[in-house]
């Protein structure tokens, strides 16, 4: 009995060719899209699963009045231990603030994030070196890299460790030995680091008051988080008010400060920081789903249209003996083949396309490496779409009546047209929704591009150091510099306009506390960056105070406080007082999700280390780029003696356009799906309005004979497919403006939701259904009407 019923599946599968080319290859593209949405989806979500006890590890984080940070002093982590004993183990880490060079045998390689952590940090994640993990002297430290950054110091295979380098500027004359390997997916953690610095204790010879160090623990099984966090924050107060901090310093008090975030949470939703990774695996998620749905509607609805082929088939059979559960199972059984098949096709499309995918998000998935989940999720993904494609189809075929078949009185298709039209409907609704969808995104990514950002970056460089600067030698190097025709201007920052967050601190005006972003600058730092002065002046060598005692603010810090006529009014912060010399307008530094933060600009400021200034920016004629970047090249070991051994630079308008690489990454999305669903869509449009023009070839011919012309016709074939659109449009716009607006809530500086994008969806969706039913319909307008009426 399988033996048969499987030759009469292939038979029909045959028969319909077209039919079963169209359904399949529908199917196995959607499935595709969702098979590397899934492997996608389920990387982002597993960061760091390889630590064993990752669901019981929590990075301790504060709230400040004005913002959230992950950084902590170093005295917190040891303090935290002796204090609670549901905390198992406590670690730290800390980055250093540039980048590393490492000099070797085949030139210089540059360490872009080196990472000091502690050794009970290093137990906590599991950092294990290829010779074992040992406890580094007191005073002592072990150096380590992975092994991707490992091939590129030394492309040489088989190296034994220890292996001496050099590091940092040549003159200084430092080196260290690389212990060894450490194995561990930097791509795959939250801990991403070029090279390893393991110590004893990380903050053993730092300042305890410190607050730039990140604090892990891992409490034990069954610990309340909540009240273990309350309890943390007590500590903390304490620690700050011993350390010579007020009680009523609004940095701690009348709130809770110390927050405990999962690491789980840190790659996608973090506490402190934005969960835009978080946004895009949704969206991508959301949008695999539906054109899975789209393509599973698109199988039902064809399935269901070709019942009637059928009918006679399934009278025999009951007529012969067979149990509907019987027809049931055959007829689902024809499905599974057909979607096994489709998911057959789909695995060699993602094998083809995944370097495409891998390239857009910058991952290295892999059907075959590190996806043992696939061996389960396949087959999930394969019944379930069989049971959502196929359990209505089987269900109507196998309803069929022997005698009313037998007898030629089928109404099957106008009992299921209700399903056929609904499944229509929303096929479009989702297609509609796209188009606007990506045109919205479109919209808003342009305006991004082309908005006014109140600084100009097209003609400043960004020159990369290795080490903090050399302060003395500042003024030397600037004056060399200034003199290369072609240069504008030359300055030095503790931060410049890429998107990257300053340091914060507590500044008083007439009694209210604010917290500003610290940005310490040299003379010549806002001609540099083309910035608008709104009252007062820049700094200037004319002015001795400039660099004891004067600041300028942005726009958004005078709002802050209030300040009405700020020019020479003064300000209170790290423990001095400064006089306000000019304010500027506010300019979009961290790019366009998050609003400009007050800001305050110091040539002087002894808060705290990291807003020293060590990166340079130099300005230059557009059309003189070229010939300054090749002097500055050939002469920068002279002009910069003390860290000159490369030159190196990036365009500051590129390193501000990669704040846009994850909306361009969600528009590539969009667009990707909303020709996948374009597709299907009309594919199975295609199909749906053959087999509908094909049913109604009769009534066609009659009408011809009529008097009909060729217009009336196929204006009569449109007219249902059109109706629908439009229903699917109506239905589909408040959608897509839902969405559109949530989704543009998430910037700070946004456009409104436009018309245009809902229109222009609904014209493409009008078109296209025009176009494809016309085009079938028009061998039936065109056929003899001798044809069809010649047996009746």
């Amino acid at each position: 009995m399988f033996r048969l019923n499987l030759k009469i599946a292939l038979r029909n599968l045959w028969k319909n060719k077209g039919y079963t080319a169209i359904n399949i290859g529908g199917l196995a593209i959607a499935l595709s899209a969702f098979i590397m949405v899934v492997m996608y989806v389920g990387f982002e979500t597993t960061f760091d699963h390889h630590i064993p006890n990752h669901n019981r590890i929590y990075l301790v984080g504060r709230s400040l009045p004005d913002g959230k940070t992950n950084y902590t002093p170093a005295s917190l982590a040891p303090s935290m231990k002796d204090a609670f004993p549901e905390i198992e183990n406590v670690g730290r880490s800390k980055k250093t603030d540039f980048e590393f060079a490492f000099s070797t045998d085949k030139g210089r390689v540059y360490g872009k994030n080196v990472l000091s952590v502690d050794y009970e940090m290093a137990k906590m994640f599991h950092l294990w070196p290829d010779k074992g993990l040992k406890k580094p002297a007191a005073d002592g430290y072990d150096l380590y890299v992975p092994q991707e950054f490992a091939d590129v110091l030394f492309p040489r295979k088989n190296l034994t460790y220890p292996r001496l380098v050099s590091i940092g500027p040549k003159n200084a004359g430092q080196s260290a030995n690389i212990q060894g390997i450490i194995s561990y997916r930097t791509d795959h953690s939250n801990l991403k680091f070029d090279a390893m610095v393991i110590l004893n204790d990380v903050g053993a010879t730092q300042d305890p008051k410190a607050l730039n160090y990140h604090t892990y623990i891992e409490v034990k099984a069954g610990t309340d988080v909540a009240q273990l966090e309350h309890k943390i924050d007590g500590l903390f107060k304490k620690e700050m008010i011993k350390n010579g901090m007020s009680a009523d310093d609004r940095m701690i008090s009348g709130r809770s400060v110390i927050f405990l975030d999962p690491l789980d949470n840190l790659h996608l939703k973090p506490i402190a920081g934005n969960n835009t990774n978080y946004k895009i695996v949704l969206a991508l998620g959301v949008l695999g789903l539906l054109v899975l749905v789209i393509a599973c509607i698109n199988f039902t609805n064809l399935t269901i249209a070709q019942t009637n082929r059928r009918a006679k088939e399934v009278g025999v059979k009951k007529v012969l003996g067979a149990y509907r559960m019987n027809l049931i199972f055959q007829f689902l059984i024809e499905i599974l083949m057909q979607c096994l098949l489709a998911l057959v096709i789909g695995l060699a499309l993602t094998e083809l396309f995944l370097p495409y995918f891998n390239g857009l998000f910058e991952t290295s998935l892999s059907l075959w490496k590190g996806n043992g989940s696939l061996v389960w999720q396949l087959p999930v993904i394969l019944i379930v779409i069989t049971l959502i494609s196929g359990v209505y189809p089987a269900l109507v075929l196998s309803g069929f009546r022997p005698a009313d078949v037998l007898k030629g009185n089928l109404q099957t298709s106008y009992k299921t047209l209700w399903l056929r039209n609904a499944l229509l409907v929303t096929q479009f609704s989702v297609a509609i929704v796209f188009i606007a969808g990506l045109l919205i995104v479109s919209t808003q990514l342009k305006y991004m591009k082309t908005e006014d950002t109140g600084f100009k970056p097209a003609q400043v460089v960004y020159i990369q150091n290795t080490a903090w600067f050399n302060r003395n030698n500042f003024e030397q190097l600037k004056a060399k510099v200034n003199e290369i025709p072609g240069v504008n201007s030359f300055t030095a920052t503790s931060n410049i306009p890429d998107g990257s967050k300053a340091a914060k601190s507590n500044y008083s005006f007439e009694g209210k506390e604010q917290g500003l972003d610290m940005i310490t600058v040299d003379f010549d730092y806002f001609e540099t960056l083309n910035l608008k002065i709104k009252e007062g002046r820049f700094f200037s060598k004319s002015f001795n105070t400039d660099t004891v005692n004067s600041v300028v603010l942005n726009e958004s810090a005078v709002s802050a406080y209030g300040i009405v006529n700020p020019i020479g009014k003064t300000i209170r912060g790290c423990k001095m007082d400064y006089r306000i010399v000019g304010v500027i307008k506010d300019f979009k530094a961290q790019g366009f999700e998050t609003a400009v933060e007050p800001t305050v600009y110091t040539i002087k400021n002894p808060c705290i280390a990291s807003t020293e200034k060590y990166m340079l920016m130099v300005n230059v004629d557009q059309d003189k780029m070229a010939a300054v970047l090749a002097t500055l090249k050939t002469n920068w070991k002279d002009l910069n003696k003390h860290d000159g051994d490369d030159f190196r630079y990036e365009f500051l308008d590129e390193l501000y356009g990669r704040l846009f690489k994850k909306q361009e990454q969600l528009q590539s999305v969009f667009y990707g799906a909303t020709v996948l669903t374009i597709f299907i869509a009309v594919l199975g449009l295609f199909a749906f309005s053959a087999f509908t023009t094909n049913n109604r070839r009769k009534e066609i011919a009659v009408r011809k004979i009529l008097g009909a012309t060729d217009l009336q016709v196929l204006r009569l074939l449109n007219s249902f497919f059109i109706w629908v659109v439009l229903i699917a449009n109506l239905i589909g716009w408040p959608i897509a403006y839902i969405v559109a607006t949530r989704w543009l809530d998430t910037f700070a500086y946004r456009i409104d939701v436009p018309l245009l994008p809902f229109l222009f969806a609904g014209v493409i969706s009008m078109v296209l259904t025009v176009l494809t039913v016309s085009i079938q319909a028009r061998k039936a307008v065109k056929a003899n009407p001798v044809d069809a009426l010649k047996y009746e």
